[in-house]
Parts: structure tokens; C-alpha cells; sequence
């Protein structure tokens, strides 16, 4: 590598070091997105990385038609781009991936962000008890290209 290139990518980890110390999740939630009724909510940081977060969700969220999945989330840095890849895994394997954008945050701000889900056809859906421990989300934070952190949930259905 280039005494350049060792530059940017020492800018790029400096960066992303300071993003990730300036970044909380505040809460997350899941709500029928037909009734707006809440059915999950959590105020655990579920963005740090390296640990295994796990959370215990109700079964009835696997019966809704969609979910409305609000994040509320601070940053002290300005971020360009603010993106989200998220990855289910059952069992390890690659069950569904979903791409979430979105856009500008101003630094020093609190803001919250709703994405709709729409459920998997019934006939394609895992019951509640093979799904429980098994499924793993996996998601990456990114601004632009840089991905600033990677975070592991473990969904247990209560």
C-alpha cells in the first residue's frame, strides 16, 4: 500500500472510530404497522459492537402483515450518509437482507427513523419455536462507504 493509501485508510479509521464514540441507539421499537400498537420495545444500545446483544420478542410480531420498526438514535458527528445493511441469518445462513437510507444527520442531534417491513407470504413464514435463538440479525452501520460498526442481535421469541 502507498504511503498515500495508508493515509486514507488511517483518516478513514480515525473517523470511524469517532462517529462510533459519538453514536447511540436511545430505544428501538416494533409496532403492528397497521394498528400503530406497540409490541416491542427496547432501550438497550443494540448498535455497539462486538457482543452478542440478544432480545426477546413477542411471537405475535411474526403474525402482522408489516412492522413498523422505529430507531431513535444520537450522534455527536455529522455523518454524510447515514445507511443501514441488515442481515438475517437462521442457523448461521442468509435468510433475508434489507437496505435502509437515510441521508444527512446533523451532529449533536437526537432523531428517530421509521422503516416499514412487510411480512414474508404465511405459507413462506418459520413457526415461532424453529425461528427462537436461531435467527441472528446482523446489521452495519455505514456513512457513505465507511462502515462505521457492526452490531449482533439474537431474537428470542417469548
Amino acid at each position: 500500500m502507498s504511503a498515500e493509501g495508508a493515509d486514507a485508510a488511517e483518516v478513514d479509521a480515525a473517523r470511524q472510530q469517532k462517529i462510533l464514540s459519538g453514536f447511540k441507539l436511545n430505544f428501538m421499537n416494533l409496532r403492528d404497522a397497521d394498528s400503530g400498537k406497540i409490541l416491542w420495545q427496547d432501550s438497550e444500545d443494540l448498535s455497539v459492537p462486538d457482543v452478542e446483544h440478544e432480545a426477546r420478542v413477542p411471537k405475535k410480531v411474526l403474525k402482522c402483515r408489516a412492522v413498523s420498526r422505529e430507531l431513535n438514535f444520537s450522534s455527536e458527528e455529522e455523518m454524510t450518509d447515514f445507511r443501514l445493511e441488515q442481515y438475517v441469518l437462521f442457523k448461521g445462513k442468509p435468510l433475508e437482507e434489507w437496505h435502509f437510507k437515510f441521508g444527512f444527520v446533523m451532529p449533536g442531534s437526537t432523531n428517530s427513523w421509521q422503516s416499514v417491513l412487510e411480512a414474508a407470504p404465511e405459507s413462506q413464514m418459520m413457526p415461532a419455536n424453529v425461528l427462537t435463538g436461531n435467527v441472528m440479525i446482523e446489521t452495519k452501520f455505514f456513512d457513505g462507504d465507511l462502515l462505521v460498526s457492526t452490531s449482533r442481535v439474537r431474537i428470542f421469541y417469548v
